[in-house]
């Protein structure tokens, strides 16, 4: 696929994307999701090998294609790694499966910059060198993650003021950003911070050179179709949604109330996946996975009706 027939697939296309990027701290989280128990390594090394291999056998299973997987955003060893001895995202597109790269560095501390309620982006000093062998892979776009724990108007100001700064660093290299600033599903602001969130990121979106665009993924809001100007913003190619630590079920069923909206799950995607599964249970538990995501992402409801 060249670069305008994966814009055209994520932002047209029927489906969601698959979030397998967990990477860091989170992995040991995930392995054990998986069941892999934390001795079964004994160096970081093995321990990324493993999750590699877990990707792997998602990426290769028989029902993980882009009839209803539009896209798959990687860690930065697994895009470096191979599925079957092809680099990761060729075997992705080879499967019609659109590869986006995870770019950030992780969070700084809440209160870090004197803004509070937020978590910013840790520095990227290898950004440019990251993206320009991202591109070279074959890789459409990036990810990079903030999260918002409360109603602070001006740490969340801050927090897409340096989203909107990474993504115009990503457009200079021809790859198309998704701005993740998360909020924290748990905060007791939260339908305040999605208020707040909506008119920032629109101020940002209107400052964007005519002929760009970026994409967005955000926790889905307290209110369905809050977020409905961001979906309908010419320049945002697509607006994709986290499940934020919902499982499957309601994930799925709070998706579906905001119309426009894809998912883009993780957790939700990966919670019924064994090691220790043989490939046919294995296969039918990631279809089943795949067959409600999808569902949530392409049949909408009306929030009203649904309550």
């Amino acid at each position: 696929m060249e670069f305008s027939e994966m814009a055209a697939k994520i932002a047209g296309g029927n489906g969601f994307i698959a979030a397998l990027d967990q990477s860091g701290g989170s992995t040991p989280k995930a392995l054990k999701g998986y069941g892999i128990e934390e001795g079964a390594w004994s160096t970081e090394e093995e321990m990324f090998g493993l999750i590699h291999q877990m990707r792997a056998r998602i990426i290769s299973s028989p029902s993980f294609t882009g009839d209803k997987v539009l896209g798959a955003i990687l860690f930065e060893r697994t895009m470096d790694g191979e599925v079957n001895g092809v680099p990761t995202p060729q075997a992705l597109i080879a499967k019609g499966v659109v590869p986006f790269i995870k770019v950030d560095k992780g969070l700084e501390d809440e209160g870090f910059g004197g803004f509070g309620g937020v978590q910013l982006m840790k520095p990227m000093p290898t950004l440019d060198a990251l993206l320009e062998r991202s591109k070279a892979l074959g890789v459409f776009g990036t990810k990079e993650r903030s999260v918002i724990n409360s109603a602070n108007a001006e740490g969340i100001a801050a927090v897409v003021k340096q989203q909107f700064e990474i993504a115009a660093q990503v457009l200079s290299h021809g790859m198309m950003p998704i701005v993740e600033p998360e909020v924290n599903i748990k905060s007791a602001t939260r339908a305040e911070c999605d208020k707040i969130l909506l008119a920032e990121i629109l101020k940002n979106l209107d400052a964007l050179p005519e002929g760009q665009r970026v994409m967005l993924k955000l926790s889905l809001p307290i209110v369905p179709g809050t977020f409905d100007p961001l979906v309908s913003h010419p320049k945002v190619l697509r607006v994709v949604a986290l499940s934020g630590g919902y499982e499957r079920p309601e994930a799925c069923a709070e998706l579906a109330k905001n119309k426009g909206i894809i998912a883009s799950f993780s957790r939700a995607l990966l919670q019924d996946l064994r090691s220790q599964m043989s490939d046919a249970e294995f296969d039918a538990a990631l279809s089943d996975a795949i067959d409600e995501i999808y569902k949530g992402s392409t049949q909408k409801v009306d929030a009203a009706a649904a309550a």
